[in-house]
């Protein structure tokens, strides 16, 4: 891979040179595809530094070095992006791998029932290989839902003995903490009060 070096203010040795293409190699056989690579080599003050840039296909890797010499700081920076370019291989790995929602599918296990030792006719007890198969279900369906008998208590405590108004019946039914209240009016028309599901109080006259 091609490697554009950039000096600023600083000599760059063969030796740097080399030490930087190689380092450049790992990186690119890491990333796999790699456009471009370049290097700049800085002095501030009395320190020098080595500044990487990497641009792959889908990644661009940016890395810093510090040192005293060109050649620690240059060590540092190919081991900063070296290690940038692992994780990225990596977090593409994990990724790949991952199926997609719509293709996991859940699968019903399928039951092998145990087969009964059967007698061949010679008294053994042994099971013959010729009349030796293996069941597989191939389709579970649901068991049909068991159908509960319903539990039936007799309670007088919801007939009203004496005659009321429906006013009054429904504040009985209150005191009572009854949902149910048979009464007559004092009409002697028979009616039935009773509480719905969303609390109201419903009214039924019977005929």
């Amino acid at each position: 891979m091609e490697v554009e070096l950039t000096a600023r203010q600083v000599k760059v040795s063969k030796a740097l040179r080399t030490q930087a293409e190689e380092g450049m190699d790992r990186i690119a056989r890491i990333l796999g595809k790699t456009t471009t690579a370049s290097v700049i080599f800085r002095v501030q003050r009395h320190l020098q530094i080595a500044e990487l840039t990497v641009k792959a296909r889908l990644q661009t890797i940016v890395a810093a070095g510090e040192a005293d010499t060109l050649e620690s700081a240059l060590r540092k920076a190919l081991a900063h992006a070296e290690h940038q370019a692992l994780r990225y291989r990596d977090k593409n790995l994990t990724r790949k791998r991952l199926p997609k929602e719509e293709k996991v599918m859940t699968a019903l296990p399928v039951a092998r029932p145990k087969l009964r030792a059967a007698d061949d006719g010679d008294g053994t007890g042994k099971l013959s290989s010729a009349k030796a198969r293996a069941a597989i279900a191939v389709h579970s369906f649901p068991a049909k839902a068991a159908v509960v008998e319903p539990h039936i208590l007799t309670s007088g405590e919801a007939i009203a003995l004496r005659p009321m108004t429906i006013e009054e019946a429904v504040k009985d039914a209150e005191f009572r903490d009854k949902d149910l209240l048979v009464f007559r009016n004092h009409g002697g028309d028979l009616y039935v009060l009773h509480r719905r599901r969303d609390g109201q109080m419903e009214l039924v006259e019977v005929p």
